[in-house]
């Protein structure tokens, strides 16, 4: 029994050094960590019937339904990163007056959120976490004559799109866009990380090929 009760305390407290040792799965994610990358395309098109692209000149910036465009630092490093991986891929680049089978644009696109807290059901379900008894008044409630507040969450993505030029023509005067990549996640909009980023999409899409 002895032997049994040393080997349980032994199991014990190597669960909590090794708990203890452990990244907590949401605040100690590094902006690699963070990242997600997404992409998707149209199953019936067969990309090496492509052979040219041109891509847009700046970035469009998405924010709550409207639309600007704006071309900086970050921005051109993204776009040369697409210039970089779809010569790779072996895709020619074109300007948009030579007919390009491909049409690329990269966006930034941010979503801003509203919403409101309700501290009086903090304090209702808590009643504070001191009694205030603890401050010479017994028998005292807590009040919060301030009870709501409102909060807002900005959260930001990149994405970019491949368009299918080539027969927009024939296509009820649609353009369809064949090939989409996204990415979130913390500190993508830096210049540092625009290839790695970009490059990351392109691996999930070996399909994307001349």
């Amino acid at each position: 029994m002895k032997t049994r009760l040393l080997i349980l305390i032994g199991f014990l407290a190597a669960t909590i050094l090794y708990t203890s040792c452990t990244k907590d799965p949401v605040t100690n994610l590094s902006n690699e960590e963070s990242r997600i990358y997404i992409t998707d395309h149209d199953s019936t098109v067969n990309f090496s019937n492509y052979n040219t692209y041109s891509i847009s000149d700046s970035v469009a910036v998405i924010e709550n339904g409207s639309s600007t465009r704006e071309l900086n630092a970050v921005d051109q490093a993204y776009i040369d990163a697409v210039k970089k991986y779809m010569g790779q891929a072996g895709y020619t680049l074109v300007s948009k007056k030579e007919n390009p089978d491909l049409g690329v644009d990269v966006n930034h696109i941010i979503n801003t959120s509203t919403g409101v807290i309700s501290y009086g059901d903090y304090w209702y379900n808590y009643s504070g976490y001191w009694d205030p008894y603890y401050w010479g008044y017994p028998d005292y409630g807590y009040y919060i004559p301030y009870a709501y507040s409102i909060y807002q969450v900005k959260e930001g993505a990149l994405s970019i799109d491949i368009l299918n030029l080539k027969n927009a023509t024939t296509n009820n005067n649609n353009i369809n866009v064949i090939w989409t990549g996204l990415i979130r996640g913390s500190g993508i909009l830096n210049s540092s990380v625009a290839d790695s980023q970009v490059k990351a999409l392109f691996d999930q899409s070996p399909y994307l090929k001349h």
